[in-house]
């Protein structure tokens, strides 16, 4: 049975365009709805159809999401829903209105709230709207100017990490720097203006400055006391290496420690020879025990994360269950009748297939490991924060009925489910479609991983942001150097506040966390080797 990768070839793309605005016919399940939801029933569109092409786009999010969407099956019908409704500043934002209204109606019975519920910015938490950034980014392609701030205290805003090659490495930023001026304002202390009420005129502008701007001026504190000044940095093209570090620490008794930090899930030709070159430098150290560092890592493509599970767990779990898939009743039983206006070509080939022709099932998706390199480790310690998202949480989940599985941190983002780019005229809808479960049966973590519970063993701890990757006097990393050394976990970090009178609450600063990193993706991509269904 042949494999097929998912990857959208151009000429398939130009025909979908043209082809989604003919007719659209979708045939819906027939069983009664979860959670007091009405789909149901047949919707035509017809090629006749007065409305606009931005009509036509709003109907296909909707109807897409009527067949696809993993909890479709609590969705309203076309008519009730009216998808021609949401307007917007622009298409875009009115296609995200409208799936943002999508993501509100599945409730989790475990929590009575939206499985998406909405997050800081007002957007959902899972699902969004792109116009091709997304499948840029993942193949590994920037540009921008390689560095992101993160406020440590209120009136302290430091450089969290940055991208070798990039314009802000090529200027010597590191990650530790205190940024004390942008563009000539030194004012940039988020208490300033509207503190605790998310309008803060200083963060929209931090937020302008370095995610708006092609170019920028700053000047930083280093940790010896000098200043770096940085004129007229522009934005700039580079090629994306998502391993930021990687080093060993020998901590005596024959433990030896690899580190190393991994910042996305980006496409395999991207990722894997950079892990490659990790990890097998770890395995000619000798490295005993393992730390991950995916503090700020939003997740990425689904092939990546089972890539560096199979790096890191033992080698005697080669060939046993790594996790299960598992897509709604309408994919399963093969009635995906708008996935057939997707198309997707074989690597290599000139063999087109579309994704009503692969096999959804449970069984059709199970994934086993296979282990990859020579690194033996039985522990392996994972350094998370609230940034720590989907991919990130695949990989972590699907170690931890393996080996020895320790966290290290703050609570992560909780993204369980995943899903697959779905082209509707020039932008690409993603929406959860999969969830997952390892081994264990163990999955549903919309919650995330809280370091130092009964179900998630090992310390919870702030993020450091005020030493660079691999010092070991950071805080969590000095954490897991604490543990291999004496088995018990350093002394946590003071809680934060200098500002007399006022503290920036652990809530709050996710909050600004999330502001900051508007534009990041979170999510998780299923773009690995698919089966196709039986008998084709």
């Amino acid at each position: 049975m042949p494999e097929i990768k998912l990857f959208l070839t151009d000429m398939k793309k130009i025909i979908y365009a043209l082809l989604i605005f003919t007719t659209v016919v979708f045939a819906a399940c027939k069983k009664t709805p979860k959670n007091g939801g009405t789909n149901g029933g047949t919707t035509t569109i017809s090629a006749n159809d007065p409305g606009t092409t931005l009509d036509k786009i709003k109907d296909s999010v909707f109807l897409y999401a009527q067949e696809d969407y993993l909890w479709f099956n609590s969705l309203p019908s076309y008519a009730n829903f009216k998808p021609r409704t949401f307007t917007g500043a622009d298409d875009k934002t009115a296609l995200t209105k409208e799936l943002n209204a999508i993501s509100q109606i599945a409730i989790n019975p475990a929590t009575g709230q939206p499985y998406e519920y909405y997050d800081s910015q007002g957007d959902a938490k899972y699902s969004f709207i792109d116009n091709g950034q997304v499948s840029s980014e993942l193949n590994g392609n920037r540009g921008d100017f390689g560095f992101a701030p993160l406020y440590n205290q209120i009136n302290d805003l430091r450089i969290k990490y940055v991208y070798p090659g990039s314009p802000a490495d090529l200027a010597g930023i590191k990650r530790g720097y205190q940024i004390t001026s942008i563009n000539g304002n030194s004012n940039l202390s988020y208490d300033a203006q509207g503190y605790g009420t998310g309008t803060s005129t200083n963060l929209n502008f931090v937020i302008n400055a370095y995610s708006n701007s092609n170019t920028i001026s700053m000047t930083l504190l280093k940790p010896d006391g000098t200043t770096l000044t940085v004129t007229n940095m522009s934005v700039a093209n580079y090629s994306v290496n998502p391993v930021l570090k990687y080093t060993t620490f020998n901590e005596g008794n024959g433990h030896i420690v690899g580190y190393i930090v991994f910042n996305s899930f980006t496409s395999d030709a991207n990722a894997d020879p950079q892990l490659d070159a990790a990890f097998t430098y770890f395995a000619n150290q000798g490295v005993t025990d393992l730390a991950v560092d995916l503090r700020y890592n939003g997740g990425g493509y689904v092939s990546t994360a089972e890539y560096l599970d199979n790096l890191i767990v033992p080698a005697g779990k080669t060939g046993t269950l790594m996790y299960n898939t598992y897509y709604n009743s309408t994919l399963q039983a093969g009635k995906a009748v708008l996935l057939k206006n997707q198309w997707r070509q074989i690597p290599g080939t000139t063999q087109d297939y579309n994704y009503g022709q692969f096999d959804y099932s449970v069984a059709g998706n199970a994934v086993n490991f296979s282990k990859k390199g020579t690194l033996a480790v039985n522990r392996v310690f994972f350094i998370i924060t609230g940034s720590t998202a989907s991919a990130s949480e695949l990989t972590i989940n699907n170690l931890r009925p393996e080996m020895d599985v320790q966290f290290i941190g703050e609570q992560s983002y909780g993204k369980p489910v995943g899903f697959f780019d779905i082209d509707i005229n020039v932008y690409q809808m993603y929406t959860p479609e999969f969830y997952t479960q390892n081994s264990a049966g163990q999955g549903g973590y919309y919650s995330g991983f809280t370091p130092g519970t009964t179900s998630y063993p090992g310390v919870g701890d702030y993020d450091d942001v005020t030493k660079d990757f691999g010092d070991p006097a950071e805080g969590l990393l000095a954490h897991v150097l604490s543990y291999v050394k004496t088995g018990t976990y350093a002394v946590k970090t003071p809680i934060i506040q200098s500002v007399p009178g006022k503290t920036f609450a652990l809530q709050s600063k996710k909050e600004v966390s999330k502001a900051l990193d508007a534009g990041k993706f979170n999510g998780m991509v299923m773009n690995k080797a698919l089966k196709l269904k039986k008998g084709l």
